[in-house]
């Protein structure tokens, strides 16, 4: 007996496309001619702009700006760390920045610190207990708080702020005076409600 083979063969697609072998288009023909034959002045002049271009952005590499709190620029040295500024606006660092890539110095960098008005000290208001103190170390004979009041208001020591009761507050106040400093207290109570220099 023979015996035969079982081979199957794959059917063919019909309809698959022969792959075709892609034609150059005109540039390319263009360019490959050119590269055989030397590069023309125009691609000198563009390889020379593009060599010389990596050289200047390594150069503006070198230096970042950054943003403080108080939205000022500043440009920073990477390698260094040595700061330029500060720059009011984006723009003024990044020309800074191209000068200090360049080797130049930067522009004025910013507006010179305005100097401060110095103000003239007020003269410090006499509180109420003070003018009391005032007072009865010019008068000889104990006084209340009500006379106290008037007298300090005559003299133009202190005035109520639109206090509905001054005398109510000047008398708690010589009272703890008197309660926490003792000895050193400016004021004595000689009667109720009466009080003197110490």
């Amino acid at each position: 007996m023979s015996k035969k083979s079982t081979k199957t063969k794959a059917p063919k697609t019909a309809g698959k496309p022969k792959a075709k072998k892609a034609k150059p288009d005109a540039t390319q023909q263009v360019a490959e001619a050119a590269a055989v034959e030397g590069a023309t002045t125009e691609e000198q002049a563009t390889t020379e702009v593009t060599a010389a271009a990596p050289e200047a952005e390594t150069q503006t590499a070198a230096f970042q700006i950054k943003k403080d709190a108080k939205s000022r620029f500043w440009v920073v040295a990477k390698d260094s760390g040595q700061e330029h500024g500060p720059y009011d606006t984006k723009k003024e660092a990044n020309d800074a920045k191209a000068a200090l890539a360049s080797g130049a110095a930067p522009a004025a960098e910013s507006k010179p610190a305005k100097a401060k008005k110095v103000k003239e000290p007020k003269a410090k208001k006499v509180s109420a207990i003070d003018a009391a103190a005032q007072v009865l170390a010019a008068s000889s004979e104990p006084m209340n708080c009500m006379a106290l009041v008037e007298a300090m208001a005559t003299q133009g020591l202190w005035e109520s702020p639109g206090g509905a009761t001054p005398h109510a507050t000047l008398y708690s106040s010589i009272i703890r005076e008197i309660a926490t400093k003792g000895a050193e207290s400016r004021f004595v109570k000689k009667d109720r409600g009466m009080f003197a220099k110490a």
